[in-house]
């Protein structure tokens, strides 16, 4: 059962996989936005996790973060989301991202909660 203030987690060790340099959004051997985002949106699935009716799953919808501090190739990053609201299938999210030494990011992630194999069929008709 949803309810505010659950929290999820997600940690990753910072490695050559997740650079700005190897995902394409920088040159830098930092860990990337994107990879960040991924990191956030982990969390949020595992605050979810076993708390949705069957036959339903979660989308991201909106990503609104700063990322205020790089982290370098080795260094564990974890990301903290908590349930700040919700309204009716709209899930609103509070994040927080530290590395090792400091936060690096924070900011608000939205998920959308739909039934799977609906929103399937309506992604594959986009290949008729």
């Amino acid at each position: 059962m949803l309810e505010v203030n659950m929290t999820g987690k997600a940690m990753i060790t910072v490695d050559e996989e997740n650079t700005a340099a190897v995902v394409g959004s920088g040159s830098l051997r930092v860990f990337a936005t994107p990879s960040l985002a991924a990191l956030i949106e982990k969390a949020a699935c595992n605050c979810l996790c076993g708390q949705l009716e069957e036959g339903t799953t979660s989308v991201g919808t909106v990503l609104n973060i700063k990322h205020m501090a790089a982290t370098p190739v080795g260094m564990k990053a974890e990301a903290t989301v908590t349930l700040a609201e919700i309204d009716g299938r709209r899930l609103v999210f509070n994040v927080t991202v530290c590395d090792e030494k400091e936060k690096i990011s924070e900011g608000v992630h939205e998920r959308f909660i739909v039934y799977g194999e609906k929103f399937m069929n309506k992604v594959n008709s986009k290949l008729d």
